[in-house]
């Protein structure tokens, strides 16, 4: 029996990347070999949505083994039931398959805090099966959303790359096919798709994205505009790879034994260049939530030098510079009479 496109699509897809995972990682995975009890299965993460369910049963019919993985965040009514249906849905597809219920905490926001939760679970099941990889179900249409929601936040080049298809844990196989298409595969395989009714809630920015801004876009474009908006995404990866790629020479180069940066060898390469080996530096160095305004803060000292200072970081760190070299310090501050400029003015040019 011929296998319907849709399914073949989505079939393709998972076949491709986690061949890439495998490359990546530099580890044996035999895809035909779907007998062999040795190899450790892959992580699905399935909400039971057309997207996870349709990379789900992609994923049993090409990996040696597969370990379904539902995320229960309770926030809904009847949650428990649902992501027991869907793991009963999984094994019978012929997956292993675990409910797996998390607690929700506030910070960041309903959905930067499910997320966070919802990944916590994710790498820890990950861990458990000996770091198997953790399948996705992020569309081509997923990172059109992300890729328009990063530029209207001003985010950077970073941002605008949008999800990788690859980046341990994750593998994100679908990121090339289309929304219509994996809920055209659940259809063709009679899978019966649940609709999250948060994906259609105005109160979640992406859910306004997806069924508003999105297809205005498509209606004044004329259509194309989330595949334009993907393609623009591969692009500015594969540059933020050679940028970073560089970034990490400079910076085994640039760093001393004891940690501290030399800030004037820093100081002759291209802002692209140096704004990623500072970004590596500090979170090295232990810092955490950084933004784009304090690495600019930080490349200020370094690249416009008139002895200024920098603003503290999150957790109490402090960059300061002295006899060229940016060192973090915890929690320092100059008490009385202490110089507030370490290295003293910068020389007249």
């Amino acid at each position: 029996m011929r296998v319907p496109e849709p399914v073949a699509e989505v079939r393709r897809a998972v076949r491709e990347a986690l061949g890439g995972v495998t490359d990546a990682a530099n580890a044996p995975f035999a895809a035909s070999t779907r007998t062999n009890a040795a190899f450790a299965p892959v992580i699905v993460a399935c909400s039971g949505g057309a997207d996870s369910l349709a990379l789900a049963a992609a994923a049993v019919h090409v990996a040696p083994a597969v370990h379904g993985v539902v995320v229960d965040h309770g926030l809904q009514e009847g949650s428990a039931e649902r992501a027991a249906t869907t793991a009963g849905l999984l094994r019978e597809l012929g997956a292993a398959a675990e409910v797996v219920a998390v607690e929700v905490g506030a910070a960041g926001g309903p959905e930067a805090a499910a997320r966070d939760a919802r990944y916590a679970a994710l790498r820890a099941a990950s861990c458990a099966h000996g770091d198997a990889p953790v399948l996705l179900g992020h569309t081509l249409d997923d990172q059109a959303e992300t890729v328009l929601l990063g530029l209207g936040r001003g985010s950077g080049a970073r941002s605008l790359a949008g999800m990788a298809a690859w980046d341990a844990p994750w593998c994100r196989p679908l990121l090339g096919v289309r929304r219509a298409t994996t809920r055209a595969a659940c259809a063709a395989a009679g899978l019966p798709v649940w609709d999250d009714p948060h994906n259609a809630d105005p109160r979640y920015i992406r859910a306004r994205l997806r069924r508003e801004v999105l297809p205005l876009l498509e209606d004044v474009l004329a259509g194309g505009v989330a595949p334009a908006l993907a393609r623009t995404a591969a692009q500015l990866a594969d540059d933020d790879a050679a940028l970073t790629a560089l970034a990490h020479e400079r910076l085994a180069l640039l760093v001393d034994g004891d940690g501290s940066l030399d800030a004037v060898g820093l100081a002759a390469e291209a802002p692209a260049v140096r704004r990623r080996v500072l970004r590596s530096w500090l979170v090295a160095a232990g810092a955490r939530e950084l933004t784009d305004a304090h690495v600019r803060a930080v490349d200020a000292v370094v690249a416009r030098w008139r002895g200024q200072g920098v603003p503290p970081l999150a957790g109490g760190l402090e960059v300061v510079r002295a006899h060229g070299r940016l060192r973090v310090l915890e929690g320092r501050h100059p008490g009385p009479g202490a110089p507030a400029r370490p290295d003293g003015p910068p020389p007249i040019r």
